[in-house]
Order: C-alpha cells, then structure tokens, then sequence
C-alpha cells in the first residue's frame, strides 16, 4: 500500500528529498503550474505529459507504442517531475516515482481554471503544450471528463497506484491555499 503524507510539511519534506515526483489530477487542477514552480525550487527537470508524450500537431493523439516508449525512455532519467495523470501509464511511472502529489481540487474550481486558459491562450499553443496544439473551446466530452473524474477516473487511478506505487509517498492537495503553502515550504526546505 501506498503510503499517505499526513501533513503539507511531511509533504514539503518528502518532496525536498525526492528525485522523481509525479503531479497528478483533473484537467484545470494546476497540475503543471504546480509541476513547473516546484521543478524550477527543487532543479528537477520539468516533463509535461500532454506536450512530450500525448499530442501531435492538430490535436492528434500519439499511438499508444509510441507514447509508452516515450514515458518509458523519461522515467529512466534520474531526476524528473512529470505532470499528467494518464494511470494506463502507472505500471511505467510508479515504480520510478518517490513522490505522488494529487491535486483534488473542487470540480467547479477545475472548470473555471480551464475557462480562464482558454480566455488567456485561445489560439495559441500554450508553452506546456505540444507544437501545433493552440487552446480551443473546451467541447462537451471535455467538460464531462472534468465534472465525473471523482466518480470515474479517481476509482482507477487509486487502484492503479495500488498496483504499481505501493512503495510511494501520497500527498492530496484540496486547495489552492495548500498548494501555495507547499510551494513555500518546498522552497524554505532548500
């Protein structure tokens, strides 16, 4: 079983020492704001799933070989943070993984941060996103998958970890106020 942080300053404290740390949860959760800030206080080398694994240019998925070698050939490197939840690839990352960060953020404040990008970036391609990906209206499947990942998608993300990151420290971040709190204490840690 995986072991569950307690507290942000257990947390602050195992992502201190960790070498490779996975940023996981729902789109507009801050997965990658939270990967890239950590990442530049820690001198981990930042991995966004969606742009170095998932896309093509014209919003075109990668085969699945493909994206599998790709994660593959990432998570051999000894120090890295990756976001993205993408748990069909677990098997791959929790076994290299010292640290899971799990945003669980409220669904409503998930959806406002997806409207508020696609206000910012609406077509162009974020830099957290692959070449030829420029951020469009988010279509209805989308905000599906954002309003039902509780009931669907946490279920097997939880036993996906189970399986494949029993030997990994787990954090679960709920607030925007926790994570700005984590980020302080990361970089106090130094």
């Amino acid at each position: 079983m995986a072991h569950t942080l307690q507290t942000i300053e257990d947390a602050a404290a195992a992502v201190s020492r960790a070498h490779r740390i996975c940023v996981i949860g729902c789109s507009g959760g801050g997965k990658t704001t939270l990967a890239r800030a950590l990442g530049e206080r820690l001198d981990l080398p930042h991995i966004s799933m969606d742009k170095a694994f998932f896309w093509l240019p014209g919003w075109k998925k990668r085969d699945k070989a493909g994206e599998r070698a790709l994660i593959s050939e990432a998570v051999a490197g000894e120090r890295w943070i990756m976001d993205g939840t993408g748990s069909s690839s677990f098997h791959l990352r929790m076994p290299r993984t010292d640290v899971v960060l799990w945003l669980r953020l409220p669904r409503w404040l998930c959806l406002l941060s997806v409207f508020r990008r696609v206000l910012k970036s609406f077509g162009r391609v974020r830099p957290d996103m692959a070449p030829g990906c420029p951020e469009q209206l988010p279509d209805r499947e989308f905000l599906a998958y954002i309003w039902n990942f509780e009931s669907r998608i946490a279920p097997h993300i939880e036993r996906e970890i189970a399986l494949h990151g029993q030997h990994v420290a787990i954090f679960t971040l709920k607030t925007r106020g926790e994570v700005a709190r984590l980020l302080d204490l990361a970089s106090a840690a130094d």
